[in-house]
């Protein structure tokens, strides 16, 4: 079994897949100042939990945008599950071309994402990534990786809200029942929700303008789902995206 894991900057999502088969997820918080010991006795009662084995794993896959996390979970598959993950990164088949001034400010997750994409709807995709940056991720028919943009995540935009501010409390994301929001939480929740629905709409809009061809919008994390039901522009909601693509690029660097 292949162990998958993408750590964030707020988050780390973990996949074990039993070939293709995506056998169970977690998502973790990302705790930067946490030992190799405390993540493995995390990961390892996760796999109790659902019926598997250390034993089991025999590979493991991972894209970091926290550096200082890389070697702590590197440490964690060699010391407790006997395996060397392949770190996604420089050096590392992916299939993409990248198109960018400087592939190397790329983060690992974005190309992750973009090989996931390409290989499951083909043609030229957009993927929405709702995480703590909200990342627009434009990749072509070809299956290049073409740039994007780079907004505030919402979860971000919402705390801003609450901490910069002194009379406005902190609200809990959910479907606005209207614009109009008749007290000061359904106003706000109306302003973040709708106001990233028109953020999604205007970009992915000004995308679609400066491509040849149209293009798909797929999206995915934490607040995909929520977003989705909201506007029309987002076709597919794919919450595992980025393990799939993770597994997929293992598969292209299997010796």
């Amino acid at each position: 079994m292949l162990l998958a894991a993408d750590i964030g900057n707020t988050n780390i999502i973990l996949g074990v897949f039993d070939d293709a088969k995506l056998k169970a997820t977690w998502r973790l918080a990302t705790g930067v100042h946490r030992m190799p010991d405390e993540y493995a006795t995390l990961l390892l009662n996760l796999f109790d939990r659902q019926g598997l084995a250390a034993s089991q794993i025999t590979d493991a896959v991972l894209s970091s945008v926290v550096p200082p996390l890389v070697g702590v979970f590197e440490e964690v598959c060699r010391r407790y599950l006997d395996v060397s993950p392949l770190v996604v990164g420089a050096g590392v088949k992916t299939g993409v071309r990248i198109c960018m001034d400087n592939p190397r400010e790329v983060g690992a997750d974005r190309i992750v994402n973009a090989v996931a994409a390409h290989h499951l709807y083909g043609g030229a995709v957009i993927v929405i990534d709702f995480g703590t940056a909200t990342t627009f991720d434009v990749v072509s028919g070809e299956g290049d990786y073409l740039g994007g943009a780079i907004a505030p995540g919402i979860a971000i935009a919402t705390e801003a809200l609450f901490t910069r501010t002194a009379a406005l409390p902190r609200v809990e994301l959910s479907h606005p029942e209207q614009t109009i929001g008749r007290n000061t939480v359904a106003a706000m929740r109306s302003g973040i929700v709708f106001g990233y629905v028109g953020l999604i709409e205007g970009i992915v809009a000004r995308i679609q303008r400066e491509l040849a061809s149209k293009a798909k919008v797929v999206a995915t994390g934490g607040y995909a789902e929520l977003l989705a039901q909201e506007t029309p522009i987002i076709e597919v909601v794919n919450p595992d995206l980025t393990l799939i693509g993770l597994r997929l690029i293992h598969e292209m660097n299997r010796t």
